[in-house]
């Protein structure tokens, strides 16, 4: 397990993480310090723990904003994918139908071809 020392609102917190996940780990931790700086240059000094549980739910605000789009991004392409199914089932229908439809011409056609080659 590896250990990562991250820094959040001036302070420094030792945390384990996953091998290869260090940097990963630090991305994060500074993205969340991001949103105490900002917290903290709109209230000021309003206390650690506050600070830090308003930018958890802001972080949380916007996972559930950002769930709310994956959902209905889901949702548009399953419809894209029935969509899809459907049209190339269409299609195949309709490339049976044409496929039935000239192998009745090309029969028509034989049949006047012989009929004009009998005639002669």
């Amino acid at each position: 397990m590896a250990q990562v020392t991250v820094n959040i609102d001036g302070k420094s917190y030792r945390m384990a993480c996953e091998e290869g996940q260090e940097d990963h780990l630090n991305e994060l931790a500074s993205k969340f310090d991001r949103y105490v700086s900002h917290l903290r240059s709109q209230f000021g000094e309003i206390g650690d723990l506050r600070l830090t549980v308003m930018a958890g739910i802001m972080v949380m605000d916007e996972l559930t904003e950002v769930q709310g789009k994956l959902k209905g991004a889901e949702s548009e392409l399953d419809l894209v994918k029935t969509t899809r199914d459907k049209a190339l089932q269409d299609a195949e229908r309709t490339d049976g139908d044409m496929a039935k439809a000239l192998g009745g011409v090309a029969a028509q056609i034989s049949s006047i071809a012989q009929k004009l080659n009998d005639s002669k």
